[in-house]
């Protein structure tokens, strides 16, 4: 059983009965989870140890991880290696790895050195690309699950604001994975720590808006408290000591404590924190505060073993020094038998009086102890002791080593992490070269390619840059073409085509073509590719040509595959599946899971891109399944591929379908983040209060990642639907203009995606044109009505420059089309009823929700037009449509159309006419209310007083229920009651 503080709680009663609260909730089988937060102690680790003890008692397993501070050391998964050393242990299984074999994740995942296949490394049949991240993180929750379905767990996290991003990643993880496991989850950091920039805090943001987490802050205990603490903590302490402490430790219990130790056996108190601290430790032998020295600079928690080695105390002298720090509490024993500083800021306190010379040579003795005894710690470890010594080569060395634990351990973050720290130390190491087993560009090479399977590839870029630069102009040309085409794919993917283009250009100008290469090969097929992004499609031909003969001729299949998918998407033809089929075989044959999975992708685009939604869900389905088998969900394309199924259920009318693929892992890489802003759209269109909020989150992302265009297209659609149905032109025409601009940035050749933002925001610019037109008012007219057109001009810009530049479009950009043409009519104040029958029809290939949002416009046409009947079956389809989707804004403006038009529709009810509310007399003044009127003009065109025009506006908001003259015309509108003016 561990063993928890046993000093006393004082002053928690109310944040204590909140952390039970999540511990009952376990014990009645529900998740919870509580972020608590709290300065440096202020007393977060003692009111945990008293939760923990609580929970214990009533019937919970408790799991305790802690995070470590140990400086520029990655040790990625820290505290649930920690937290799960216990069940390790009682299972007869020594770590983490070999815990979770078995579960899905694989012990020791692959990763190829370099980049992935697709790049041109040698091919690597690996089953888990992405180093068994989501596999490890599944397997985690998989285990809680089975441990929670034993007994509740209460699983405890200290100082997350110390954890590597993998570990936090994973709590991400967890904390939306959890459902129906009967777990309580708390984790701890300290806040006066998280600085603006802190990793933590974009974390935190976004853990406390779902639903089963809950922000804990500890704040200062009041005077009272810290007195009686500090009374409670020894006996009869003179009220003047008492005085003083509570004046001193400004509510900070641990700093009472320290305080009030230091002061017992003088008069006076230290003055600052430090000298408490270190007061304290001077009161120990030298012998016990050399263990606090060690201890100190081997980290937070240390092995007796450790300890021993490097103090070089006899033993009975080092046991008796053990004692003697944990006799005074400054040590902690834990269950795991490591000691543990009491306080973090103990352990700081004793690391800052080190000496320069005496740190260096602690550090020199205990990287000397790592290396000499392996399994002692990690390459991590060592590589942080090595470069406290100054001894730069061992560092060097075991850098390399902790990027090849971090692989293993799928946390690409720490590999790139101890990559780049290998990278710095290259220059000071004189047999890097050999240490590394390969060149310096090679391990740029290789750090670029952990930067982008971790999510990083603008870093990619600028690493493969430095490859490019290393080998200089004189450099071996096939080399320098390796890297090349490698720059340009990684910056294809951060949509700098241009550039993409010239790198690849530069591949192909420095191997020839014949006799056939592997490096030429794939420098054909990268060209390819990028030629064609930018429209120059002879170029892109012959490319392609050239690419998938040398392929075939060398027998590189993954090569051939890679490039058949480009021919399919540049040429298409009648049938580019068949193209498309061929390559998933070559693909799978190389074993080479990205270009696989971009076959996938393809195959599933064809169909869509034809208008065939329900074959491609089934391809999106079954590249998905493929994807999760081989690891790679959230690899480039496999996001691509749940962002089409996210998108193709939302316009199949599965929107329940939609956001949960949205919303199915918490994990997101940043660049994959349009997938969980792609269900936007779902959340907007059934008038979810939430959406507001969710589009902040995508419109922040948006900031930070300026070449993700996706994104940009997700959250700028979603929120100029969120401005058209709020009625708000000018935030719609802001966001399209600014959308139009990023996209011409990045796309402008193929720009056909600014379609659906200009069709939404010229809805409410049409509205405003229009009731500026009711209320006669020109200037505003002119204003609406110009800005309506330039964004019609510039929709049929995107049009043109597409087909001349690329060829002819699928069928939702027909159907987009038809709408900005019908929207276009509006604008001019024309009904134009035929072109929202063509915009009726052009979305029936399978857009469920933007079909009806067109027959509600069909009907308003129809309606201005005269034909009621026809007016009427439109309304009854789009309403049954809103109906079944939740989408509630539509089926509002279904409602308000049928009262305004005076039409029956199921759940509204019949419509009064207007002169069965109003009298003829109020009936005008309504209507010159509608336009703007005050009652002087009102009286002036009615020939009636202005104070009798008064009475009859009174009248009109009494019997609408109205608070002024605007919520009348409003509501007058919404329940068809405005008479049209004469004439």
């Amino acid at each position: 059983m561990p063993q928890w503080d046993d000093r006393p709680l004082v002053g928690r009663e109310a944040e204590l009965a909140r952390l039970l609260a999540v511990v009952d909730r376990a014990l009645q089988g529900h998740p919870s989870a509580v972020l608590l937060a709290g300065d440096a102690g202020v007393g977060k680790t003692r009111l945990l140890d008293e939760l923990a003890a609580r929970a214990a008692e009533r019937g919970l397993r408790v799991l305790t991880g802690h995070c470590v501070d140990l400086g520029d050391v990655g040790l990625p998964y820290l505290p649930f290696v920690d937290l799960l050393r216990a069940v390790a242990a009682g299972s007869g299984q020594p770590g983490l790895p070999e815990l979770l074999s078995g579960r899905g994740a694989p012990a020791v995942p692959e990763l190829p050195a370099g980049d992935a296949a697709d790049l041109g490394r040698p091919l690597v049949r690996r089953p888990v690309a992405d180093g068994g991240r989501l596999q490890l993180f599944e397997s985690v929750a998989a285990l809680l699950g089975e441990l929670a379905a034993q007994t509740p767990l209460l699983v405890v996290l200290e100082d997350v604001h110390w954890a590597d991003r993998s570990s936090r990643d994973l709590l991400r993880y967890l904390l939306a994975r959890l459902s129906d496991e009967p777990v309580a989850l708390v984790a701890s950091y300290r806040s006066d720590d998280l600085h603006r920039r802190h990793p933590l805090r974009p974390l935190l943001a976004e853990l406390v808006r779902l639903p089963l987490v809950e922000r804990l802050e500890l704040a200062p205990l009041p005077d009272a408290a810290v007195g009686e603490l500090v009374r409670s903590l020894a006996a009869d302490v003179p009220d003047r000591t008492v005085e003083d402490v509570v004046a001193r430790a400004e509510g900070n219990a641990f700093y009472a404590e320290e305080l009030l130790a230091a002061g017992l056996d003088g008069e006076t108190l230290p003055m600052g924190l430090t000298d408490v601290l270190l007061a304290r430790v001077e009161q120990l032998g030298e012998a016990a505060q050399q263990v606090l020295r060690v201890a100190a600079v081997a980290g937070r928690r240390v092995r007796h073993d450790l300890v021993a080695a490097v103090s070089g105390l006899p033993p009975v002298e080092l046991d008796a020094a053990l004692a003697e720090a944990v006799h005074h509490h400054l040590l902690v024993v834990s269950d795991d038998g490591r000691y543990r500083f009491r306080h973090a800021l103990l352990r700081e306190a004793v690391l800052a009086d080190l000496l320069p010379g005496e740190r260096v040579r602690l550090h020199a003795t205990t990287a000397r102890y790592l290396a000499g005894n392996p399994g002692a710690g990690t390459a991590a470890e060592l590589a942080h002791h090595a470069r406290g010594s100054n001894d730069l080569a061992g560092a060097f060395s075991a850098s390399l080593e902790a990027a090849a634990e971090a692989c293993r351990a799928g946390a690409p973050a720490e590999q790139l992490q101890h990559l780049e720290a290998a990278l710095a130390l290259w220059p000071a190491v004189p047999d890097a070269a050999a240490r590394a087993g390969g060149d310096q560009s090679a391990l740029l090479l290789d750090s670029a390619a952990a930067a982008r399977t971790a999510g990083e590839p603008q870093r990619a870029v600028a690493l493969i840059r430095s490859a490019l630069t290393l080998l200089g102009p004189d450099g071996d040309p096939i080399e320098r073409a390796r890297v090349h085409y490698r720059l340009a794919q990684a910056l294809s993917r951060v949509e700098d085509q241009a550039a993409a283009y010239q790198e690849s250009s530069r591949a192909m100008a420095l191997v020839p073509a014949d006799p056939p290469s592997p490096v030429r090969t794939w420098a054909a097929a990268t060209h390819a590719r990028t030629s064609w992004s930018l429209g120059r499609r002879a170029e892109a031909d012959a490319a392609a040509d050239e690419a998938l003969a040398s392929a075939d001729a060398l027998g590189l299949d993954s090569a051939w595959a890679d490039t058949a998918v480009s021919l399919a998407r540049m040429r298409g033809g009648s049938d580019p599946t068949r193209w498309l089929e061929e390559a998933l075989v070559r693909a799978r044959r190389s074993g080479d899971t990205d270009v696989e999975v971009r076959v996938l992708f393809n195959l599933a685009t064809v169909p869509y891109e034809a208008g065939d939604v329900g074959a491609a869900l089934r391809r999106v389905d079954e590249g998905l399944a493929r994807a999760a088998e081989l690891g790679v969900e959230w690899s480039y394309y496999g996001a691509e591929l749940r962002h089409l199924g996210v998108s193709a259920r939302y316009v199949a009318g599965d929107w329940d379908g939609s956001l949960e693929l949205a919303d199915r892992l918490a994990r997101v890489p940043e660049m994959a983040a349009h997938v969980r802003a792609a269900g936007l759209l779902v959340q907007v269109g059934r008038g979810d209060p939430t959406a507001a909020e969710r589009v902040v989150w995508a419109r922040g992302l948006t900031g930070r990642l300026d070449a993700h265009v996706l994104l940009e297209l997700a959250a700028a659609g979603a929120e100029i639907d969120l401005a058209a149905w709020a009625g708000d032109a000018a935030t719609a025409v802001e966001r399209v203009r600014a959308a139009v601009r990023h996209v011409r940035t990045y796309w402008d050749v193929d720009r056909l995606a600014v379609l659906r933002l200009v069709a939404t925001a010229l809805a409410p610019v049409g509205d405003a044109a229009a009731a500026a037109r009711s209320q006669g008012d020109e200037a505003a007219v002119r204003r609406w009505t110009g800005v309506g057109e330039e964004l019609v001009a510039q929709a049929r810009a995107a049009v043109e420059d597409r087909v001349r530049d690329v060829g002819p479009f699928g069928v939702e950009a027909a159907a987009w089309q038809a709408r900005v043409e019908a929207e276009a009519a509006r604008l001019a104040g024309r009904a134009a009823p035929e072109l929202w029958r063509a915009a009726v029809d052009a979305f029936g290939y399978g857009h469920v929700y933007e079909q009806a949002r067109s027959r509600w416009r069909l009907a308003e046409a129809l309606l201005a037009a005269g034909d009621r009947a026809a007016a009427a079956e439109e309304l009854r389809a789009a309403a049954e449509v809103a109906a079944r989707l939740g989408a509630t804004p539509l089926r509002s403006a279904v409602t308000a159309l049928a009262r305004r038009g005076r039409l029956d529709l199921p759940g509204v009810g019949r419509v009064p006419a207007a002169a069965a509310v109003f009298t003829p007399r109020e009936a005008e003044v309504l209507r010159l209310l509608a336009q703007g009127r005050t009652n002087r003009q009102i009286g002036a065109e009615l020939y009636m007083s202005e104070k009798t025009a008064s009475v009859h506006v009174s009248r009109i908001l009494a019997k609408l229920g109205a608070g002024g003259r605007t919520e009348a015309v409003a509501l007058a509108a919404a329940r068809g009651l405005l008479t049209p003016a004469p004439g």
